[in-house]
């Protein structure tokens, strides 16, 4: 979306309202056609598995009494895991993508939508390619309907009809767009149990950032965060969801997208000034070598005071 439709990150194109579409829609068919590529090839041999990453936050609805926003909260999630996940666990793009970028597509005197179309075949062959769900996960966003004027340039963004509203309560430690929302990714894992048949589910990113320059290395607020985030996914384990494994997101402070060297979510301080790039621990290390030795939080009489 960023890359094809807004023109933010590489390769730059904006192409409004069918660009992030078609990017999808290849990377669907180009990853299908990997996995049936390693199943034939090479997966009695080697016994591995191939499946795919993909990012999500999770949407709850303003008002969870009021249909409307339990229905623009559904469009949240069907619109960004939706897109890639549904294909591949149950076949085709989520019914609601299918409708809204129809009809909105529609009403702009098009021939056709502006989502593309799998064949039977292509339903057939993507359906089922993934051996895991990688889940990268940072935040969440509350939701609610919001109409968009048909006449206005079309865009993935009002192809949903929502708007996005957080809680300024929520610590918001890095950058605007990352609010610590733990109870969101518990929500998240139970969707994805639910609606993908409980596939077998790695974390592949989570964690978060700092936009500040400094090189002050208490960390705290990253700390609560992997603690909580955490501590949601063991609940979804004991509300039986498949999670296998937990990777945090990142070792390292490194170059983030079009932000560069400033925001930083690593682990480890990284002195980009100094040619030899020094690395120096944050007090999340510690913590977090706690967590990787216990394979979960320790038993508290076993934490060093």
């Amino acid at each position: 979306e960023k890359g094809y439709e807004t023109g933010e990150h590489a390769p730059g194109l904006k192409l409004g309202g069918c660009g992030a579409y078609k990017a999808a829609h290849h990377i669907i068919k180009t990853h299908a056609k990997v996995w049936h590529s390693y199943n034939s090839t090479w997966r009695r041999e080697q016994r591995g598995m191939v499946g795919i990453s993909l990012t999500s936050g999770w949407g709850e609805p303003v008002d969870p009494h009021s249909q409307t926003d339990r229905d623009a909260a559904e469009r949240y999630i069907q619109f960004h895991l939706g897109w890639f996940a549904n294909p591949i666990y149950r076949g085709d793009y989520p019914e609601v993508m299918k409708n809204y970028v129809g009809k909105k597509s529609a009403q702009q005197g098009l021939g056709r939508s502006r989502l593309p179309t799998f064949s039977v075949q292509e339903k057939t062959y993507i359906k089922g390619t993934s051996d895991f769900l990688g889940i990268g996960h940072f935040t969440t966003r509350y939701v609610l309907q919001k109409n968009f004027p048909f006449l206005q340039v079309s865009s993935y963004h009002t192809d949903h009809d929502l708007a996005e509203l957080v809680d300024p309560s929520w610590p918001a430690p890095g950058p605007k767009w990352l609010y610590s929302v733990p109870w969101g990714f518990r929500r998240l894992l139970n969707f994805i149990k639910t609606q993908y048949g409980n596939p077998l589910i790695y974390v592949t990113e989570n964690g978060v950032s700092e936009t500040v320059q400094c090189s002050q290395l208490c960390d705290e607020w990253r700390i609560q965060y992997l603690k909580g985030y955490i501590n949601e996914i063991l609940k979804a384990l004991n509300d039986g969801v498949n999670v296998k494994g937990y990777t945090a997101w990142s070792l390292l402070d490194k170059f983030e997208w079009d932000k560069g060297f400033s925001e930083r979510f690593g682990l480890y301080h990284v002195d980009f000034k100094d040619k030899n790039k020094p690395r120096y621990p944050k007090a999340s290390v510690e913590y977090y070598k706690k967590i990787i030795s216990a394979n979960g939080f320790p038993n508290p009489r076993e934490v060093m005071s």
